[in-house]
């Protein structure tokens, strides 16, 4: 097959989830239903926490950022996901394509390096309670919150140039709802072995980096907490966590299951429903989970709640 420039390839076709008609309509609502609960639930957690003073601490400073991440997340492939399912062409642009993969990844890897903050926030408060203020003060905060977006951007911008660098040929067909790594890779009739390097040691360096210090947080966390002779004591600093591993075991696991295999074993179907998982349904979830399993943001939503009916009977 004769190789053609970049150029010759000025758009690409996303063919989305279905392919059948009669499936159209439920799936556009079903998606349409999921990005809403997820804009709405997360702009929620972000105005309860600016709103609330007693919540501007630095778990919830995080999750402030956490929310925000998810929000952009979603945002970066499900408004074009619903706009194609009615679209006859259901094309992107090359352009429009390198755009979406670059924050795609930028998004992704933000949460990974919030939610491993998180969890030595989570430490400081366990391991350290009495320096928990002295040592996760305001500026550190913002440090690690501006670190966490240097390092996402950097991240997006290596794997996001050499994608640029394949060159394709006369398929423009992506079996996706989005422009995703593994599926432009497989359409690309370049050699994609460096793209493949970087994921499987960047990638998993920046993943399971953030995932291993994640675990020694928690493995410190759990050698305190069992040393503390109180059951009241070990239920309540476990219960303090019990948000933060569910959200991380759901990001991780789908995550890993997606992108760290070879990409001759990757399947298109199955990676769309994983991807599906990764990319609306956790994001979606996260607000409902650090809300209900969080005594004081159900706590500051009572009180928001209160003030919202007194002000409107008022």
């Amino acid at each position: 097959m004769e190789n053609t420039n970049w150029t010759s390839v000025s758009h690409f076709v996303l063919l989305g989830i279905s392919a059948y008609p009669q499936e159209q309509i439920p799936l556009f609502l079903l998606f349409l239903f999921m990005y809403a609960i997820n804009i709405s639930g997360n702009f929620a957690i972000i105005t309860l926490i600016i709103s609330t003073p007693h919540l501007h601490t630095p778990m919830y400073i995080f999750l402030c950022n956490l929310a925000l991440a998810d929000i952009c997340f979603t945002s970066t492939t499900i408004p074009k996901m619903l706009q194609n399912i009615f679209s006859p062409t259901k094309t992107i642009s090359y352009m429009g394509c390198l755009v979406q993969t670059y924050f795609f990844i930028c998004f992704a890897a933000m949460e990974n390096f919030l939610l491993a903050i998180m969890a030595y926030d989570r430490y400081i408060a366990i391991c350290h309670p009495f320096r928990y203020h002295m040592i996760l003060t305001r500026m550190l905060c913002s440090q690690m919150v501006a670190m966490c977006h240097i390092l996402s951007h950097l991240h997006a911008l290596l794997h996001t140039f050499l994608m640029g660098q394949l060159i394709f040929c006369a398929d423009n067909r992506i079996p996706h709802f989005f422009c995703d790594l593994y599926p432009l890779m497989k359409l690309s009739c370049s050699s994609t072995h460096l793209n493949t390097l970087m994921i499987h040691t960047e990638g998993v360096i920046v993943i399971n980096g953030a995932l291993a210090f994640i675990i020694a947080s928690y493995a410190c966390i759990i050698s305190v907490v069992l040393r503390n002779p109180s059951a009241k004591g070990k239920w309540r600093a476990f219960s303090t966590c019990g948000s933060h591993l569910t959200v991380v075991a759901i990001f991780y696991g789908t995550l890993t299951w997606v992108y760290f295999q070879p990409i001759t074993s990757y399947s298109v179907a199955k990676g769309r429903i994983l991807t599906v998982m990764h990319t609306v349904v956790t994001p979606m979830m996260n607000p409902f989970i650090y809300s209900l399993r969080n005594g004081d943001v159900k706590r500051a939503f009572r009180k928001w709640r209160s003030r919202s009916w007194i002000s409107f009977f008022r």
